[in-house]
């Protein structure tokens, strides 16, 4: 390593990019941003967002039996739209990101609906990737990346999400007694304002991940250069009985788009994660994330590396030279 390189705390995969178009049994434009679980064998499963020739994107479900090759893809679109019953669908539904509740004994997917009106969150229930029950809206556009949490917190479920408001495009949860009505609405991560790598515009990238000292939470930052847009990686840890509280946040992004396939696609210079699962040794986190809108990568990485890098990184801060500006 030379001097001036820093440690990866993600590495990609040699397989990349692990799934693209050309491999779908139907016609596709393009794979990715796709939401990821193991189910109880051990199966690993990827809902990928599939974007058709119109430019109307569903969720098709991909299995792997160790999550990197052999894709089992269904022969079908595994979630389509429903316009006539979901209106919010009109023009697609699109990144999702999933959670096992165990009080529910079931998979909630939080995931974005395009409506006239812009994206919203809805949310659907399933045990089995074969039926689902919807519930419709539960933020109104303008809001996407969203994530239940695997558990209640004071009672209640929580859902991590990014409305647009007149306040900017920030990251905030909000509570529910029954997963239908929502409130107590609370600002978690705000974007940083001018030079920084997550400045204006910061979302939720995969599910919370649980760990004693608080969730570890990898969010997506986006800055905006003359060439265009900037999606990049970020860590930050909250309370685990106040996730509104920020118990640490890196200064640095900590995977971004480098290869070929992250930097030309439909959307150049993206890497967009909405799904990982955890290894057998509890630690090892397998992200799956979206390149260029157009195929979908795998990075591995650890949690404990991850939340070493943020106390040392929040140690540098403490030093008078190293603090943030007020307007941070």
């Amino acid at each position: 390593m030379t001097a001036n390189a820093r440690a990866a705390l993600f590495r990609r995969s040699h397989a990349n990019p692990i799934l693209t178009a050309a491999d779908w049994p139907y016609p596709v434009h393009t794979v990715f941003n796709a939401g990821a679980t193991r189910l109880r064998d051990g199966t690993t499963l990827l809902l990928c967002r599939v974007e058709d020739h119109r430019g109307h994107s569903h969720l098709c479900a991909a299995r792997s039996a160790n999550g990197i090759d052999d894709w089992r893809i269904d022969e079908s679109p595994t979630l389509l739209p429903d316009a006539e019953g979901f209106p919010e669908e009109l023009w697609g539904i699109e990144d999702p990101r999933i959670t096992f509740v165990e009080e529910l004994g079931r998979y909630a997917i939080a995931y974005t609906a395009f409506s006239k009106g812009g994206p919203g969150v809805a949310l659907c229930l399933t045990e089995d990737f074969r039926s689902f029950e919807r519930f419709g809206l539960v933020m109104q556009p303008d809001d996407k990346d969203a994530a239940l949490f695997p558990r209640r917190i004071h009672g209640e479920f929580a859902l991590i999400h990014r409305p647009m408001t007149d306040l900017g495009a920030h990251i905030w949860v909000s509570f529910s007694p029954d997963l239908r009505n929502w409130g107590g609405h609370r600002l978690v991560l705000p974007a940083r304002k001018g030079a920084w790598w997550d400045a204006n515009k910061v979302g939720l990238s995969p599910p919370l991940i649980e760990t004693p000292g608080g969730w570890l939470m990898l969010y997506h930052g986006v800055r905006h250069t003359a060439s265009g847009s900037l999606y990049r990686l970020g860590a930050a840890l909250l309370a685990l009985d106040s996730p509104e509280a920020v118990i640490a946040r890196g200064d640095e992004w900590i995977f971004g788009p480098e290869t070929d396939y992250e930097c030309r696609g439909d959307v150049p210079n993206v890497v967009f994660p909405c799904g990982y699962t955890m290894g057998d040794d509890g630690d090892t986190i397998h992200l799956y994330y979206g390149a260029a809108d157009t195929c979908i990568g795998l990075a591995t990485g650890s949690v404990r590396a991850i939340l070493g890098w943020l106390a040392h990184a929040d140690a540098r801060r403490g030093h008078p030279s190293n603090r943030p500006p007020p307007d941070r």
